[in-house]
Formats: structure tokens, C-alpha cells, sequence
């Protein structure tokens, strides 16, 4: 699945393109994703203008005065900003028509994305209770120690809960673990204040060097330009099991955690 910094990079590749135009039309080729799409985005999305394009969390948010449509990429999701002219794929299930004579389209062959609207002043029941965004000022480790006080949860899964920081999936809550040299198996609060200070610090350095970097390179993602992303060829712990680390030699071990394959170096984590 997409991370944050490959929906990020999305965000990037599209905006430009979807900023100040209006919408043309909407073509719905199905009538669902992951779940139904809402009627209000072919009714009310055509005619209006695309004040802007943000990301929560992993969902892209395309701002209208009539309201916004949500997107999320799911398991194989793939946007690109295209010529209408352009052939229509198998799983090619949405095109948002805008003025310019270019359309976004949505690909998804496991329909596992979603496309959902949310109204004026409302917040969507998804994004309802999920925590500030690692990339903020709001994300510190003041924050991460103190809502994992009493917390007997690994570090890791404690680390993935979007209701603590959004957006940290697996691969790069491995990588800052790794960075910050903290167990992943470790007990959430039994982590103290100063190694947390260095874990959001990790993930706020390595989420930003991974969408610089274009993303991760996965079976699934491609960045909207087609091209790959790069940060795979950097990752110092994740899919690595059983090579040896970079830092020190030790073999790289893998444990489940969460119902979730995790990486770490047992001599430069602790």
C-alpha cells in the first residue's frame, strides 16, 4: 500500500495541474471502489473549481466551494493528471474532466481505493479522531511520550496508530525505529522522553528525505509522471531480514508485531 511520503508525492505531481481549473465532468465506469462512491460527486463536483489539492493522513482532498472529494489509493491506486484523448484501460474506473482538455484519472486494479465526498464544514467520519501530521510542529516526542504513558503495545504498532500520528506505515516506522536505535518489540511506555524526542525526529528526517526521494519503490507505485520512486535502494532495516546491517554486521531479524513484518537489527536496537 501506498505510504504517506508516495501519496505525498501524488499530491505533488497533480496539484499543479488541478489547482484553479474547473471540473468539466465526472465519469464513473463503476459504481464503487472499496465502497459505493456518493452521488454528490457527480452531481455536485462538475462545474465546480479545484481551490486545492491536500493530503490527511493518506487521503487526497480535492477542495471545491460545493465541497471535497476524498481519494485514497488503497492497495494499487494509481492518479494521473492525462489528455482525455487519451485509451482507456481495463481498470481505468475514474476520470475527473477538467477544463485544461486534461482528465485525472484513477487506475485501480484491486479496487481497493476509494473516491468519497465530504460537504462544507463537515469532516468525514474517516478522518474523524486521527492524530496531527508527522511533518508538523504538532508531532514532537513530548507528544509521543505522553500518550504512551501506561501503553504495554510494541513501540511499533504503538508508532502506526493513526489516532497517535498519522501516516507512519510499516515501512517507515521500521526505518525511524532503526534510525533511533529502539526496539520495535519494546513496550510503548517503557520508552522514555529523550529516545522519543529522537524517534520524531527520525520521522519527521526520514519522511521528508523519502518524498524528496520520490517515494518507495513497490510492486504497486508508480509516482504520477510514471517514474518509480527511489528511497528503496536507502532502507537500512525494512525487507532486509537476514542481511546484514549497514551500521554494524548483526543480520537483520524480522518479527510480526501487529500482524505486521518487522525489521530490526538486534545489536543496534534496544
Amino acid at each position: 500500500m501506498p505510504e504517506l511520503p508516495e501519496v505525498e508525492t501524488t499530491r505533488r505531481g497533480i496539484a499543479p495541474h488541478l489547482e484553479g481549473r474547473r471540473v468539466a465532468g465526472v465519469v464513473l465506469r463503476r459504481p464503487d471502489l472499496r465502497w459505493p462512491i456518493p452521488p454528490e460527486v457527480s452531481t455536485l463536483l462538475p462545474g465546480q473549481v479545484i481551490d486545492s489539492v491536500e493530503r490527511r493522513a493518506k487521503y487526497l482532498l480535492l477542495h471545491t466551494g460545493a465541497g471535497t472529494a476524498l481519494l485514497h489509493l488503497g492497495m494499487s491506486g494509481v492518479l494521473r493528471v492525462l489528455p482525455e484523448s487519451t485509451p482507456i484501460g481495463k481498470h481505468d474506473h475514474v476520470d475527473i474532466v477538467l477544463d485544461s482538455g486534461q482528465v485525472l484519472r484513477f487506475t485501480d486494479p484491486r479496487r481497493f481505493g476509494a473516491l468519497l465526498w465530504q460537504m462544507p464544514g463537515e469532516t468525514h467520519e474517516l478522518l474523524e479522531g486521527i492524530g496531527p501530521e508527522p511533518l508538523t510542529d504538532a508531532f514532537d516526542g513530548d507528544l509521543l511520550w505522553r500518550v504512551s504513558r501506561g501503553r504495554s503495545a510494541a513501540v511499533k504498532t504503538f508508532l502506526m496508530d493513526n489516532a497517535v500520528v498519522v501516516g507512519v506505515g510499516n515501512i517507515y516506522a521500521s526505518e525511524a525505529l532503526f534510525a533511533a536505535g529502539i526496539d520495535p518489540r519494546r513496550a510503548a511506555g517503557k520508552v522514555s522522553r529523550e529516545r522519543y524526542a529522537r524517534l520524531a525526529g527520525e520521522v519527521k528526517r526520514i519522511l521528508a528525505h523519502a518524498i524528496a526521494r520520490g517515494g518507495t519503490t513497490l510492486r504497486d507505485f508508480l509516482s504520477p509522471d510514471g517514474a518509480p520512486g527511489y528511497f528503496y535502494q536507502e532502507l537500512f532495516a525494512y525487507g532486509r531480514a537476514g542481511e546484514a546491517c549497514k551500521i554494524c554486521g548483526t543480520s537483520i531479524r524480522v518479527v510480526a508485531l501487529g500482524q505486521r513484518a518487522s525489521f530490526y537489527c538486534p545489536s543496534c536496537q534496544r
